[in-house]
């Protein structure tokens, strides 16, 4: 079993940001498939939701 559950220092996360929360969303199967697919398919998610997040609080200010 993997060590990486939930530890923040294993996802290039600061120490003081412990990945206690989730999301649940729906989305195609295509979707699905292709985040399936990735080296690390969480990671690939944390990532894509960040920069998402990142580049609207840009363009809001």
């Amino acid at each position: 079993m993997s060590e990486r559950k939930g530890r923040p220092e294993n996802f290039n996360n600061p120490p003081s940001k412990d990945l206690t929360e989730q999301l649940n969303f729906r989305v195609t199967k295509e979707m699905k498939e292709s985040v399936k697919s990735q080296d690390d398919p969480p990671e690939f998610c944390r990532e894509a939701i960040q920069k998402a997040l990142d580049e609207k609080k840009s363009k809001d200010k």
